[in-house]
């Protein structure tokens, strides 16, 4: 599980421990005992982060304006390919 600052508490890790996850949550810098965080795993998180934030740049998708799920599924595509071309 990839997450945030938000989700770190020894209830969540002691049950996604149980379930056999791998967890990278960035921590808490009062934690008392500090858990092992994949670095590389986490720039992954905030490179998607930063992506869903670019796509709500986009007012069609931030509303979502479209009446359909396949027309909401193309404008996410036509986005997409307008970020990745920047």
């Amino acid at each position: 599980m990839l997450a945030d600052k938000a989700f770190d508490s020894n209830d969540i890790s002691a049950d996604l421990n149980e379930r056999g996850a791998k967890i990278v949550i960035s921590q808490h810098p009062r934690r008392a005992i500090p858990l092992p965080l994949d670095v590389e795993m986490y720039k992954w998180r905030h490179l998607m982060e930063n992506f869903f934030c670019k796509l709500k740049e986009f007012k069609r998708i931030a509303i979502r304006a479209c009446k359909t799920d396949r027309s909401f599924e193309a404008i996410i595509y036509l986005a997409a390919a307008v970020i990745n071309s920047r």
